[in-house]
């Protein structure tokens, strides 16, 4: 699956509950390391979730991402790219459901 292809719904999302792409910008960024111009860059190569994830540079607090996304607690996930992966939903998630921008960019 490509970035590219679930971009666009994370996006409608966040948009649909009163947030902007620029937030959604800002914690992608959080959590990869991406600015705006690698991020496009990543979504006009079409890259997979792998290959994205794989030029992150995942911040050192990732590991304070809690919770369940789609049935199953994260810090429970042993495959490292579907952690990553769920990482980024329950971001999407918590900046969609109204969550403050600084308790979604885990400082601790």
């Amino acid at each position: 699956m490509t970035f590219s292809s679930v971009y666009p719904h994370y996006i409608t999302k966040v948009e649909k509950k009163g947030r902007t792409k620029d937030e959604l910008h800002q914690v992608i960024e959080w959590l990869t390391g991406f600015d705006q111009k690698k991020l496009q860059d990543l979504i006009d190569q079409k890259v997979t979730f792998k290959d994205f994830f794989s030029h992150a540079d995942l911040n050192p607090n990732a590991h304070f991402i809690k919770g369940v996304i789609c049935g199953y607690r994260i810090e429970d996930i042993e495959t490292p790219l579907t952690q990553q992966v769920r990482y980024l939903d329950k971001l999407v998630d918590e900046l969609a459901k109204g969550r403050k921008m600084e308790k979604i960019l885990r400082s601790e």
